[in-house]
């Protein structure tokens, strides 16, 4: 576990976005089941190289006109219950911290892992998503 004065200005950064932070495997579930709409959920990384360009990834891609209903993350290596679950939604993708899922009427429909965030400028993992967005959110 990290300590809470190293993640808190990373996980602030999607939560004063309008993210909603997922802390109990119950959260997680209530949010990613909903059986309507669509929701983004980010699995937050202390990860420089890779969470450093996913996090305004993210920001910069909720900013198109179509977009989900509802956006979401949780912690990895802090709420580690919390992100235990939301992993079990991502399946059948391997545990991968920093990722993006896509669920829309509660079922994962696309995901970006780790490998293809890493090395990526925060616009291209942004008109990634938009171009999800763009498919599952109109």
């Amino acid at each position: 576990m990290y300590p809470v004065e190293l993640t808190t200005p990373m996980s602030k950064d999607l939560t004063n976005f309008g993210f909603e932070s997922l802390t109990t495997p119950e959260e997680v579930d209530t949010a990613l089941s909903q059986e309507e709409g669509t929701a983004l959920l980010v699995v937050n990384s202390v990860c420089g190289c890779a969470a450093a360009n996913a996090r305004p990834g993210a920001k910069m891609a909720v900013q198109n006109e179509a977009k989900p209903d509802r956006m979401y993350t949780v912690f990895a290596g802090v709420d580690r219950d919390a992100t235990a679950q939301a992993r079990e939604h991502l399946l059948p993708y391997p545990p991968s911290s920093p990722s993006i899922g896509l669920f829309k009427d509660g079922k994962l429909v696309h995901f970006l892992e780790r490998h293809h965030i890493e090395g990526r400028p925060a616009e291209v993992i942004a008109q990634n998503l938009k171009m999800a967005f763009d498919r599952y959110c109109s």
